[in-house]
């Protein structure tokens, strides 16, 4: 996989940690700008390649009454802008062939939801439109199956893979990254953590995911010590009031701080 080739992407020459990160889901234009906003200034401070994230809709919630988004149209439009207004590269999840189209119209990274990371036609759909493809590693799966899923987008001649590790079901509410697969993977294709979904507690007897936040600058430390390529991190600036996996995002002001120490472990890193 060749960052230089994500549409936008800047700073690729900075040797540093790429990062995929924004809300969970787009609620709104406003919201949608001021995040990235946010970030994209810390991105250009701190010279990382940054790549704005946001689902366009949400196809994997407990409750049937939980949020799911505002439209699809209306958000990947959304994604456009902001991609339009900040010259940066976005992100969106797909859940079905027929998303990978449509997307793919309005962002330029696909990404496949961890619990759909085996389903074929769905990962090949999204490696024919030509975006990068992002796979987030299957709670169930060994890093060593991750060969096979970036086997089916290299397949149809697309090298744009890369893995997100996102941990692995512990028992039943918990989460545990095993960072041993964190040089296996990277034979196959870039390996990113997403810090803030390793750190869910899933299948809260109320249907609504926890987390634990407060480990987020460790889990970040811990990924970038292990030698990932790029580290995913969902941000808000209202966590409590978020109408999605508000239980385990960054706050947003707490971004400059983590980024900037990420940066200089980085650089340490760098040196062995």
């Amino acid at each position: 996989m060749d960052l230089t080739k994500i549409t936008q992407i800047k700073h690729t020459d900075s040797n540093n940690f790429f990062l995929l990160s924004g809300p969970c889901a787009i609620e709104g234009e406003d919201m949608a700008l001021r995040i990235a906003e946010h970030i994209v200034s810390l991105s250009e401070q701190l010279k990382i390649p940054y790549v704005f994230k946001g689902s366009f809709k949400k196809a994997n919630r407990s409750r049937l009454d939980s949020f799911t988004g505002i439209g699809d149209e209306k958000a990947l439009k959304i994604l456009r802008k902001v991609s339009e207004t900040f010259k940066i590269p976005t992100i969106t999840d797909i859940h079905t062939e027929q998303d990978a189209a449509m997307a793919a119209e309005y962002v330029d990274v696909l990404q496949i939801p961890a619990f759909l990371a085996r389903q074929t036609d769905l990962v090949v759909a999204a490696a024919e439109t030509g975006k990068t493809v992002n796979i987030k590693k299957g709670q169930f799966m060994s890093p060593e199956s991750m060969k096979h899923a970036v086997n089916k987008v290299t397949e149809t001649g697309n090298e744009q893979a890369i893995i997100t590790d996102r941990g692995t079901m512990f028992g039943y509410q918990d989460m545990i990254v095993d960072f041993r697969g964190v040089p296996t993977m990277r034979q196959y294709a870039p390996v990113v953590l997403d810090v803030t979904h390793s750190l869910q507690q899933p299948n809260q007897s109320s249907g609504v995911t926890g987390g634990r936040p407060a480990l987020i600058g460790t889990m970040a430390r811990a990924g970038i010590a292990a030698g990932v390529d790029g580290l995913f991190i969902e941000t808000h600036f209202d966590t409590a009031n978020a109408k999605s996996d508000g239980a385990n995002m960054l706050d947003l002001k707490l971004m400059k701080k983590l980024l900037t120490d990420l940066v200089a472990l980085r650089k340490v890193v760098n040196t062995f």
